[in-house]
């Protein structure tokens, strides 16, 4: 019977490959625009997307940027770095000599310990909760993927791209034969959608938050299909230090970057185009552009992940990673779950109906500003723990119950440098 051995210590902040945590922090931002749409309560729907109808050219070009460039896009990206985290994080603990039982168990209790932070934020906060999504993706496919061979992940992720495309080109086909239901708009009902947001009772709202939550999560996590992919490519690519080495990797990151961003946004046009008018299509007709979407958002994640990684290395090449804006962003990154947390207490209290209801007086390009401003809140926050050496509350508790002791960096072994092993942990 083997002996488990004990598990290495939270990597030191500066023990990091820069590649993550730029794209973490950057792509909070567009996190922070992707959410904020749905506390447009008061605005009326026309069924298309989640967001509401145009008042006026500003809106138009918020609107039409958020839905070609961020809708569906940022989350496959962050399930990506999840999955790329969870791997660099075991083989961080097994290059100290921990075992695969003992690392095996750390990460389920973090992927426990996510669902259960999960839990609180859609109780207290916000119906669109992600982290116990990537808790419930992380318990399953890594029970069932990640100590697979290489090929069963590049499979079982081509499988799941063929389904998503299957589904999508199904949809467009039938789109044509999709007319508008019993004379109405069709398609998405926002205000039904995000009712807990226009409801004014605390009570009520977060009642209706609970029940939807496990549904929100499963189906986010496990049956969307999208954030199984991206984990899936993530423990592959993780493998190959994609993030860690981008300059063994260049010639295959720029072509997932002009490949992955360009289906991204070309993928996200007819949506674009019919929200803001341009495109004469039905609410019911809108809606059968859900799943091409999707699919092309995973293209776009990805696609991000790629271009964030060049710009990381040509920044290392040139030495200029230690500006304040490189940094800011990289400690927005390193908490990004604090981050992530934080955006939901600077919008939920003051936008929805149960609090402040403040989202009853903007509209989609004052919500975008509200989005930018509520992001830049985010990094000052974290540049100053930064500055005073600190992580993010929600890491510190996180870690600390995961590892079940005090989250504290620990000298690494003789061997590879602890940056070259540097992510262990998981994010929104």
């Amino acid at each position: 019977m083997s002996r488990q051995t004990p598990v290495l210590g939270p990597t030191g902040t500066t023990d990091r490959a820069l590649a993550p945590d730029l794209a973490r922090g950057f792509m909070l931002l567009f996190i922070a625009l992707a959410n904020s749409v749905w506390y447009l309560w008061a605005s009326p729907s026309d069924g298309l997307t989640v967001h509401p109808a145009p008042e006026g050219a500003l809106d138009s070009v918020a609107q039409f940027f958020t839905v070609m460039a961020v809708d569906m896009r940022s989350y496959p990206m962050f399930a990506f770095l999840f999955g790329y985290g969870m791997m660099q994080l075991a083989r961080r603990q097994e290059a100290a000599g921990a075992d695969v039982r003992s690392v095996n168990a750390l990460l389920r209790r973090r992927n426990l310990w996510l669902v259960v932070f999960g839990f609180v934020h859609a109780l207290l906060l916000w119906m669109g909760d992600i982290l116990g999504a990537y808790g419930v993706a992380g318990l399953v496919l890594g029970w069932l993927f990640f100590r697979r061979r290489d090929v069963t992940l590049v499979v079982w992720s081509a499988v799941l791209t063929f389904l998503m495309a299957v589904g999508s080109a199904l949809s467009l086909l039938a789109l044509p034969f999709v007319s508008e239901s019993d004379g109405g708009a069709g398609g998405l009902d926002m205000n039904e959608m995000a009712g807990n947001i226009g409801d004014p009772s605390v009570l009520s709202a977060a009642t209706d938050r609970l029940l939807n939550w496990p549904l929100v999560s499963i189906g986010q996590g496990l049956l969307g299909l999208v954030v199984p992919t991206a984990i899936l490519l993530g423990f592959w690519a993780a493998r190959r230090r994609f993030l860690e080495e981008p300059g063994s990797h260049l010639r295959t990151l720029r072509r997932v970057a002009v490949v992955g961003i360009g289906v991204g946004w070309v993928g996200g046009l007819p949506e674009a185009l019919a929200q803001v008018g341009v495109l004469d299509l039905t609410g019911d007709q809108g809606l059968m552009l859900t799943f091409p979407h999707m699919l092309t958002g995973l293209f776009g994640g990805l696609g991000y992940v790629a271009l964030i990684a060049l710009v990381a290395h040509r920044l290392q090449e040139r030495g200029r990673t230690g500006g304040v804006v490189v940094t800011a962003l990289t400690a927005t990154g390193k908490r990004s779950m604090s981050a992530y947390l934080a955006q939901s207490v600077l919008c939920a209290p003051i936008l929805a109906a149960w609090g402040l209801g403040l989202a009853a007086y903007m509209s989609s390009w004052t919500m975008f500003l509200y989005a930018v401003a509520v992001w830049l809140v985010t990094v000052a926050g974290a540049y100053a723990l930064e500055r005073a050496g600190r992580r993010g509350p929600a890491e510190v508790l996180l870690r600390r119950l995961s590892y079940r002791r005090p989250s504290t960096a620990v000298t690494a072994p003789a061997g590879p440098p602890a940056a070259d092993e540097h992510q262990e942990r998981t994010s929104p």
